[in-house]
């Protein structure tokens, strides 16, 4: 049995509770929170070791892993203590708020030899995984362009700031809600060589923005639009979703689904044809021991216990894949520092220069 420690019993450190508290091959022999309440409840009902303390928990407790979903301020020392005492870590994103801190936390694990993993759970959704098969098969072609989007009702109004919304705490929507297609889009086709016009803006909050814009360029000429809005009440939940146009067809996926328009200039895979295609997530998807919220939360830490077991340390969340995406972050929060193109009615003047106006300048 792997012994597991969670820390950070929130929304997100409660569904990973749940869902690898009931894994046949894990036993979770602590937990970890500043919050008495939730520690009183878990420790009456399921008989958990409890603690306030991280340290004190790290010294007492024999662990062979620990699960960490604290605010993300916090990932950067967390997971440099645990690394340090050789467990395997599995952080939730996004990994650093700075880039130094996962550079360093990377060479660390490789030194110690342990698997890590980042929480980007939509690359366990069935539908991304039929989207990334498709387009290494280059079954549409050459790529051209890719629109990255990701909207939900996060923050609808100004109100009292939770660590979400706190720049120093959450780094805002950009770190909460963009990194997930940002992080697809790494995996799909790596890193960009540029970033343009990216924005920042506030809606709501006082502390950081509530949506991300801007083009991410590819050094083979491909461009990737990134669109992001967590203060839009159209939608009930977070949708995330991906759409890529090639040379000989389109594809667009998100949650539910993965669509495929094929022209007759298309490499047809096997059980597809010319014109549309659609692949459902729950046909693509295998089963999960044990399911909350979505299989793909399931699967990841199935497969974090599974790389475990079989010392995989290269695993396709590790930290050094969530590093990719804290440094696409970096490069669009650098951007937007510089500030949208000042117009110059006289074409003779000077070239444009950019104001420093948006937020992170």
């Amino acid at each position: 049995m792997i012994k597991l420690a969670v820390v950070g019993l929130g929304k997100m450190g409660l569904s990973h509770f749940a869902m690898i508290n009931a894994h046949p091959k894990v036993s979770v022999d602590a937990v970890c929170d500043s919050t008495g309440y939730v520690l009183d409840v878990l420790s009456k009902y399921t008989g958990v070791r409890t603690y306030t303390d991280f340290d004190a928990m790290l010294r007492e407790v024999p662990l062979d892993a620990i699960l960490i979903a604290t605010p993300s301020s916090l990932h950067a020392r967390m997971v440099r203590a645990a690394l340090e005492r050789g467990l395997h870590v599995f952080c939730e994103k996004p990994f650093c708020l700075a880039t130094a801190d996962g550079e360093a936390l990377v060479s660390l694990a490789k030194e110690k030899g342990v698997v890590t993993q980042v929480g980007y759970h939509y690359r366990f959704v069935g539908a991304f995984q039929e989207m990334k098969r498709l387009l290494e098969a280059g079954t549409i072609g050459d790529v051209t362009h890719v629109l990255a989007e990701a909207y939900g009702p996060v923050v609808l109004r100004s109100k009292g700031a939770t660590w979400r919304t706190q720049r120093s705490e959450g780094g805002g929507c950009l770190y909460d809600y963009a990194a997930h297609p940002l992080n697809l889009v790494n995996w799909f086709f790596g890193m960009p060589s540029g970033i343009g016009g990216a924005v920042l803006n506030s809606v709501f909050s006082k502390e950081t923005d509530d949506e991300v814009f801007g083009t991410l360029y590819f050094e083979q000429g491909q461009s990737a639009q990134i669109s992001v809005n967590w203060s839009d009440e159209s939608f009930r939940k977070m949708s995330t979703k991906i759409t890529v146009w090639g040379t000989a067809g389109k594809i667009y996926a998100d949650r539910q689904e993965c669509q495929t328009f094929l022209r007759d200039t298309a490499r047809i895979p096997e059980g597809y044809s010319e014109g549309w295609n659609v692949r459902y997530t729950t046909d693509l998807t295998d089963e999960v021991w044990f399911y909350i919220r979505g299989e793909e939360y399931s699967a990841q830490l199935d497969y974090f216990v599974d790389a475990i077991e079989n010392q995989r340390l290269e695993n396709v969340n590790s930290f050094e894949s969530a590093l990719e995406t804290d440094r696409v972050i970096a490069m669009i929060i650098a951007d937007a520092a510089k500030g949208p193109p000042t117009v110059v009615d006289d074409a003779s003047s000077e070239a444009p220069k950019r104001k420093k106006r948006f937020l992170f300048g």
